[in-house]
């Protein structure tokens, strides 16, 4: 068993080390309380790939919505690329997620309920391929929001303590 474990936790590892981040966006965690989270591919023009190979996206105002079974990214910002010419893409355009059917139909149901948004959390590549993670996400309210700064303060403050410790031990 222990052997299966030290398998998968090597193949997580080699994938994540050919894992290439472009963005993030970090606002997401902070302003929702993340419930699921989905790994899909994008349908990209070549001047957005070369964009992206770039490192040059934004994720900021980005949402996904499901339209006629199929799951679309807004707002999501690729600047045009440099070098492009009238082959270039607008760079706030709705872009095709690949998911498989089921997984569509479960956000799709999820979405409906009230306070419930679909959101993408990081941008990247993966293999050469270009993937976003999204995640289906409840809202936070404020209080809610000052509770987990609350929360990440005292693990940092105990961290520090721990350290300082440890550090007054080996002196």
């Amino acid at each position: 068993m222990a052997k299966a474990n030290a398998n998968t936790k090597a193949k997580r590892q080699a994938a994540e080390a050919g894992r290439k981040l472009i963005a993030q966006n970090k606002k997401a965690r902070y302003d929702y309380l993340i419930i699921d989270t989905y790994e899909c591919g994008l349908v990209l023009t070549g001047t957005e790939v070369k964009s992206l190979r770039q490192g040059r996206a934004s994720l900021v105002d980005g949402f996904v919505q499901i339209d006629n079974d199929e799951a679309w990214l807004h707002n999501v910002h690729i600047p045009e690329y440099a070098q492009g010419t009238w082959t270039n893409h607008a760079a706030r355009r709705k872009r095709k997620l690949l998911l498989h059917r089921v997984e569509i139909d479960k956000l799709a149901a999820k979405s409906q309920e009230t306070g419930h948004t679909i959101v993408p959390l990081s941008l990247y590549f993966l293999k050469g391929r270009a993937k976003v993670e999204i995640a289906l996400a409840k809202g936070k309210k404020e209080y809610d929001k000052r509770q987990t700064l609350r929360e990440k303060q005292d693990r940092r403050e105990a961290d520090r303590a721990i350290s300082a410790a440890r550090r007054r031990q080996r002196a």
